[in-house]
């Protein structure tokens, strides 16, 4: 418990070491691409699922929240974003028999169509194309440190390009979860981003580092239905302090509604989404889920993700 004690003071101290709070930072950092949420679940929720985290997509949210998948689970996840762009990513999170804990391999990619390449002279467009996008590869690892408490960690290497100009750098998430055992009660605190600078184009920049902490309960289960509550606190090194709010409702683990909105974004809003599972036998699974995020001027953006568990 003192172990614990420890890791949760440095966590929550983290922020005040890594970013400059009271003022926005908006256009000062790159990789924004990295901050896009990839699940439906998760998104469908208002993205407060920081203390929730308990499919394979925790790699993307809270890597200390892997612990919950038992057995082996595919996670596949595609996102329609703004400006005709798209947000495609894989989860194949497992666990090994000789060793402790669950593992997870993961790639995300954002990418567009080929565009033409214009000059002031040809605006038409030369016949040529190029492209551009973010791959991001990640080994990721958690495990249970005592029957309440339980950490985990993702090392990215991510690609960047445009054209003809690239870069390669590394990121860290990091984060833990903890059961407090009350109502199914859980905390979970998580940084995410963290690497070091890269230059661009001749540009330095910086990764968009996070720190958030959320909690999730339920307020209402029993045999055929789960109703839980999630909330979230956000504090970014590129923008001012958010929250998210959700709630999920389950019937029968088979059917799923949730509904969600973000406090303090500059565009997303109202969140909803619903989901359906259908058990293939003992510990087996199909699960699709939906969600639909109200980005104002923006429209909404669609998320997509198919499980399957074995």
């Amino acid at each position: 418990m003192k172990r614990i004690a420890i890791l949760t003071t440095i966590m929550l101290a983290l922020p005040s070491m890594v970013f400059a709070a009271g003022f926005a930072k908006v256009g000062t950092f790159g990789g924004q691409e990295l901050k896009i949420g990839v699940s439906a679940r998760a998104t469908a929720m208002g993205s407060a699922f920081t203390g929730v985290a308990d499919d394979a997509t925790a790699v993307f949210w809270n890597p200390g929240g892997l612990v919950n998948v038992k057995g082996n689970e595919v996670s596949i996840n595609h996102v329609s974003w703004a400006a005709d762009t798209n947000l495609s990513s894989a989860i194949m999170a497992f666990n090994p028999r000789s060793i402790p804990g669950t593992f997870a391999f993961s790639v995300r990619s954002f990418w567009m169509d080929p565009q033409l390449v214009r000059t002031a002279y040809i605006p038409e467009g030369t016949g040529e194309t190029f492209d551009a996008g973010t791959t991001t590869f990640g080994l990721s690892y958690a495990r249970f440190f005592t029957d309440k408490f339980s950490a985990g960690l993702t090392l990215n290497y991510l690609h960047m390009g445009l054209a003809e100009t690239a870069v390669n750098t590394g990121a860290m998430d990091f984060g833990i979860m903890y059961r407090i055992g009350i109502k199914d009660l859980k905390l979970g605190m998580t940084i995410q981003n963290l690497g070091s600078k890269f230059t661009f184009d001749e540009r330095e920049s910086k990764l968009p580092v996070a720190f958030k902490v959320g909690v999730s309960f339920n307020a209402f289960k029993n045999e055929n239905q789960r109703l839980t509550p999630a909330l979230e606190f956000q504090h970014p090194s590129d923008n001012l302090e958010r929250a998210n709010a959700g709630i999920e409702y389950a019937l029968n683990n088979m059917f799923f509604a949730r509904a969600g909105y973000h406090i303090n974004y500059d565009t997303d809003g109202l969140a909803y989404g619903f989901g359906a599972a259908l058990p293939t036998g003992d510990g087996r699974a199909i699960q699709a889920d939906y969600s639909a995020v109200d980005m104002e001027a923006l429209g909404y953006v669609h998320r997509f993700t198919v499980s399957v568990t074995y």
